[in-house]
């Protein structure tokens, strides 16, 4: 395969890097290629991979005229105009698994420092101060998790906190049946609505879509009790996040922690940085060295696999592209 040629723009695993370099192939690898480089190379590669600071446009795409494959080092594909990769026959892969427990790991680190309200009391103390009453937190055996989504990341947070946590658990999936959910302990919801209600702490599992785009705004949050708190570790826009800040300055929502953004750096000026009952971390669901290595070597196979003739085992518009 030595005639075929990747490039890699967004920072790797090496173990991914490793796999790359022994398959033949020719491996250019340069994180943080500005825009408009990019812009001019893209034409010699058959080969992309990204994680999601590249941004696969559709002017990109008109000038990979030799691109045959791209390959995403997570799940979320939202950074790649798939439907413009899918017209010029271009196949999209992700890596699925990789970032599964991280991403759910992290979510229950979220949910638990939120409920005993960890980051705010250390800050405090940190300061000089030393508030005990101050930081009444929330038990979180026996309350109710609703989680909305039961894909990987969504089955892997709902069998932590039944199992680990003995949190009771409801899910909210459209697209999953509910035997799915039952055979794991959990209770299926066929409602929204009834989930927001029902739930002292909710949680997020969904893609991106024209769909989930603001799944959870003003309306929604006035479904949910007043203490309960509300997770993100999923995509940005999912969320009105004004809408949050005003709900828990109302005193109608109990707390937010948010991985992921609208608009991502989350703006200096935005106030769920500052706001004492919301907690915020950059993005780093995936970011642990173990889900980098996974995902790094699990989209590298697919890639290497896909250059020698083979059949890729996560196409995201597999079928699309093989009509």
């Amino acid at each position: 395969m030595t005639d075929h040629s990747i490039i890699v723009t967004d920072r790797i695993a090496d173990e991914g890097l490793a796999l790359l370099r022994d398959g033949g192939v020719h491996v250019e690898y340069v994180p943080g290629l500005p825009k408009d480089e990019l812009l001019e190379r893209i034409g010699y590669h058959d080969a992309l991979i990204v994680r999601s600071e590249t941004k696969v446009t559709r002017d990109l795409l008109d000038r990979a005229t030799r691109l045959r494959i791209i390959g995403r080092a997570g799940v979320g594909v939202d950074n790649i105009d798939v439907a413009s990769a899918t017209g010029r026959h271009i196949l999209v892969v992700n890596a699925p698994d990789g970032n599964t427990v991280a991403a759910a790991e992290h979510t229950i680190a979220l949910l638990l420092a939120l409920a005993r309200q960890v980051a705010v009391a250390a800050a405090t103390l940190a300061s000089g101060g030393w508030d005990r009453s101050r930081f009444l937190g929330m038990q979180v055996r026996g309350k109710v998790l609703g989680i909305i989504g039961f894909g990987r990341i969504g089955r892997t947070v709902a069998d932590i906190a039944r199992n680990g946590l003995r949190m009771d658990v409801l899910a909210y999936d459209p697209y999953c049946p509910a035997s799915a959910m039952e055979e794991l302990g959990i209770t299926p919801v066929d409602d929204l609505a009834a989930l927001l209600r029902a739930s002292d702490a909710v949680s997020l599992h969904v893609p991106l879509t024209a769909d989930t785009t603001t799944l959870i705004g003003a309306h929604e949050l006035q479904l949910m009790r007043p203490h309960a708190l509300l997770l993100n570790v999923a995509r940005g826009g999912l969320v009105d996040e004004e809408a949050v800040v005003r709900a828990l300055d109302a005193g109608s929502l109990g707390g937010a922690a948010f991985d992921v953004f609208a608009t991502e750096p989350l703006p200096p000026e935005s106030p769920l940085r500052t706001h004492p009952r919301v907690l915020v971390t950059p993005h780093l669901g995936a970011s642990t060295h173990d889900a980098q290595r996974f995902v790094a070597i699990d989209v590298a196979e697919q890639v290497l696999r896909f250059l020698r003739g083979e059949t890729p085992t996560s196409g995201v518009n597999l079928a699309e592209v093989q009509q």
